[in-house]
């Protein structure tokens, strides 16, 4: 008997030896092909079990297996899934998992000067769209139309093609910095954006990542609001494109093609994408129309180096459209356009369709050589320089006294703008990482009147000092056709009248960034000086012939210091808390009396901008929900306001309002919540509470269209004023449901509250509350393989825009308070103020084949 206890305990502890034996521990992290950033909450599953676990918030995983050799599989939603084979305990290192809509893997190029959140161990407040869902839901719209589902952001759609602008926490996208693969794309005289400049960059887009608030750009950047990163293809690892065509509402058509040599044998690739698109616009009279080109060459000559030259560029013309009064809007339609310039009344020229309210026309390519050095496994060096000679024309009919048509006339707006950005990166030990660079911008800005077109007249007279006293126009210069723009440059100060001045704006920065990570704590510290100098070069209005008078050189410098930490509590809670304080440069348009009639410096000189930041933040990462709860404090001080009364067209009191000293404090929170209730299901929701508010007083100058001050400096009570422009109150949700394989059904809904109007106002008359309004957009989406798997397919998209045709007011321009005439009122606003409805119901669709 005692012989057979000890047998049967040999056996158990044999069965149990072997099934330990047998057993396995896979390690590994998930990571994003494209971005080289991890992918929590991805399944990793034993091939052929229920076995599994998830990734947490670093993409790392540990598994045990119920045998000792197999295959796991990897998968994450919208991402391929893969498939790895092991024999006992092992670390697979990183997998990388590519999203199911890309050509192939993409190497992307100046990664070190991309400041993606990814890069940085201590997180902050982010929103990432990849390449799939920009395409599908872009459709014919701008950026800003894309990142509306993301917290805190807010889209204005504006009247013509391009038009649009975005709020982010509240600030205008002058106060939040745009940067395309890495270097900044706003305008350096006043940080305006152009969206008809970059209507091509989204069809070659691998991603875009909204960075709220402090963000972890190394730069000094007017990253006030936040920094909006633009990643694009460059180099393709493996031959493909796509063709598509794309209809829409208003005879909108788009056709564009991509084609990818991927990396060769020898170390070259080649890119390049083409298109072209017309519409009449869903304004009336904003027709427009325009091409859109894109072209990498990238060399990977050995492991070490990696060199790419980019091109891209947008030349287009539209039909512009202002606002108008609410009372002019209801009664002829939201699709009111209520420019009319001098001359747009006259039937001929509406027939001809030439100059409508003034026609866009511009082409401001950027070119950029960035170089990725790999010096050793710990360090290494980015390197981007970049280049735009942009050209430009706002045209507008101007007509003789009876009305009749004399000549188009061009407000020119021309640059020359050069760039460098290097950053190098060390791994000092297994705990610090060190990286620091350089900033350069050289800009030329140039801005003149000329004539684009002699419509029944030969010649235009002028005079001016600078060209000899009286003299006559008689060359055209660039018409409405853009690549005539470009081409056809005016040089010719003796061609140029109403104003004709220069503007040189040079930077040069250092910045640096140290991040610690040990265990589950991780800390950063970034720092950035700069030195910002501003010089105007007066032609027309110069005393003497031939003699340009130069203005004083104003030199300002300006630094920001960033620091932060994070705690993971464990595998699916993590916390963080970051500090920021920019002192930044005033915008060149800010220093002086008159962009239009001299070199006068504005008196006393305006200050830098002091702006401080404070963020928390708590993330959660489950299997089947994740969520984002950031909390952030921003003051705006020393800010600088502009403003004027001429909405109305002939005014003859024209008044310039300038406000120094201005104090903004923006709270908020935010809540960003991500679902997977099934396989074939996606449901993501976000919040987003603000507290816009000035605080103190201004003091506020007036100057008339001269540029002469007619009133000296005035206090000015802002202590309380809602800021406007973007609603402080922002929620949306959106699902997705694969109806069928490769078959999705998507819609998106989006609430805006507490909205107030834009323009000049004070604690004594207030910017008045908006009606809220909610819009759903819906889309489905079917994907057709064509030959062999993932190589070749057809994908189909269309998109309805504002399902149920709601009518809103999209942003107003005014203050003036409901009347006692309800028949003067529009939902508690008065008609007599200024602004713009939303657009009503839209719709597109395309056809792509992927190859």
């Amino acid at each position: 008997m005692k012989k057979t206890i000890h047998f049967l305990l040999m056996a158990v502890a044999f069965l149990f030896t072997t099934v330990i034996m047998a057993q396995s521990t896979i390690k590994g992290t998930v990571i994003d092909a494209e971005l080289n950033s991890p992918l929590p909450g991805a399944n990793i599953v034993e091939k052929g079990t229920t076995n599994g676990v998830s990734s947490d918030f670093n993409g790392d995983f540990t598994l045990t297996t119920e045998a000792s050799s197999g295959e796991i599989v990897i998968s994450y939603v919208g991402y391929n899934s893969i498939t790895v084979a092991f024999n006992g305990s092992a670390n697979l290192g990183e997998l990388k998992l590519t999203p199911d809509n890309s050509l192939e893997e993409i190497v992307i190029t100046g990664s070190g000067v991309i400041d993606l959140a990814e890069n940085r161990k201590t997180p902050i407040a982010v929103s990432t769209i990849k390449a799939n869902e920009i395409r599908e839901r872009a459709g014919n719209w701008d950026l800003p139309e894309v990142l509306k589902s993301t917290p805190s952001v807010q889209n204005i759609k504006g009247g013509g093609f391009g038009d649009g602008q975005m709020f982010l926490r509240g600030f205008d996208q002058t106060n939040t910095a745009f940067m395309l693969n890495g270097q900044p794309i706003n305008s350096p005289e006043d940080g305006r954006m152009f969206w008809s400049n970059w209507s091509g960059v989204l069809d070659v887009a691998n991603a875009v990542q909204v960075q709220r608030g402090l963000g972890s750009s190394k730069l000094a950047i007017s990253s006030v609001g936040g920094t909006v990163n633009i990643v694009t293809k460059t180099v393709d690892r493996r031959e493909g494109g796509f063709f598509q065509q794309m209809v829409a509402n208003d005879n909108y058509t788009k056709t564009t093609a991509y084609y990818s040599t991927g990396l060769m044998e020898n170390g070259w690739a080649f890119s390049g994408m083409l298109g072209h698109w017309q519409g009449e616009g869903y304004v009336d009279d904003t027709d427009g129309q325009g091409q859109t080109y894109f072209l990498s060459f990238g060399y990977k000559p050995n492991d070490n180096n990696l060199f790419n030259f980019l091109i891209t560029g947008a030349p287009q013309w539209h039909a512009a459209a202002g606002s108008g009064r609410i009372s002019e809007f209801l009664e002829n339609g939201r699709k009111f356009n209520s420019w009319n310039f001098s001359g747009v009344s006259s039937p001929n020229l509406l027939q001809s369709g030439k100059y409508p309210g003034g026609r866009n026309v511009y082409h401001k390519p950027v070119a950029n050589l960035s170089w990725d050095l790999t010096i050793n496994e710990n360090s290494s060096l980015s390197t981007i320089l970049y280049g735009s000679l942009g050209r430009g024309t706002f045209a507008a009919t101007r007509t003789s006294g009876d009305g009749t048509p004399t000549y188009a006339r061009g407000s020119n707006n021309n640059h020359n703008w050069y760039g460098l950005v290097t950053n190098y990166n060390n791994q000092l030990n297994e705990n610090l990482n060190l990286n620091f660079g350089a900033d350069v911008r050289l800009y030329n800005g140039i801005h003149f009147r000329s004539v684009n077109e002699f419509l029944t007249v030969s010649r235009v007279s002028a005079f001016s000092d600078f060209n000899g006293g009286s003299y006559n126009l008689t060359k055209t210069f660039g018409g409405i056709n853009p690549w005539n723009v470009t081409f056809n440059t005016n040089d010719e100060h003796d061609q140029r009248f109403g104003y004709d001045y220069e503007e040189q704006i040079n930077y040069v920065g250092v910045f640096g960034q140290l991040e610690y990570a040990k265990d589950n704590f991780t800390a950063f510290f970034q720092g950035s000086a700069s030195t910002q100098s501003h010089v105007r070069t007066e032609y027309l209005n110069a005393a003497n012939e031939g003699q340009p008078e130069e203005s004083e050189k104003v030199n300002n410098p300006g630094f920001n210091v960033k620091a932060g930490g994070a705690y993971t509590i464990n595998n699916n809670n993590k916390v963080f808390l970051n500090v920021g304080y920019y002192s930044r440069q005033p915008f060149h348009s800010d220093l002086f009396i008159s962009d239009r009639n001299g070199n006068e410096l504005i008196m006393p000189e305006v200050e830098n901008q002091n702006i401080t930041g404070l963020e928390a933040g708590y993330q959660f990462g489950g299997e089947k929900i994740s969520a984002n709860l950031n909390l952030y404090y921003t003051i705006w001080d020393n800010r600088t306001l502009l403003g004027d009364n001429g909405e109305d067209q002939g005014d003859p009191a024209f008044r310039l309002f300038q406000t120094q000293g201005v104090k903004q404090v923006h709270t908020g929170v935010e809540l960003e919540v991500f679902t997977r209730p099934a396989d074939n299901l996606r449901v993501n929701g976000f919040l987003a509470i603000g507290d816009w508010k000035f605080d103190g007083n201004g003091m506020q100058r007036t100057f008339d269209e001269t540029g002469t001050v007619t009133d000296p400096d005035t206090v000015v009570d802002l202590d309380g004023v809602k800021v406007g422009g973007a609603a402080q109150f922002t929620a949306g949700v959106f699902a997705s449901y694969e109806i069928l394989p490769r078959l999705n059904v998507d819609g998106t809904w989006n609430l805006y509250n507490d909205l107030y109007s834009q323009g000049q106002t004070t604690a004594s008359s207030p910017p008045i509350e908006l009606p809220s309004y909610d819009t759903v957009d819906a889309g489905l989406s079917y994907k057709w393989y064509v030959g062999k798997r993932d190589e070749k397919s057809l994908q189909f998209r269309v998109n309805i825009n504002n399902v149920f045709d709601e009518v809103y007011l999209e942003s107003v321009s005014g203050n003036t308070v409901a009347s006692n005439d309800p028949s003067e009122n529009y939902k508690g606003v008065n008609t007599s103020n200024r602004g713009r409805f939303g657009y009503g119901r839209t719709w597109n669709f395309s056809v792509r084949y992927n190859f």
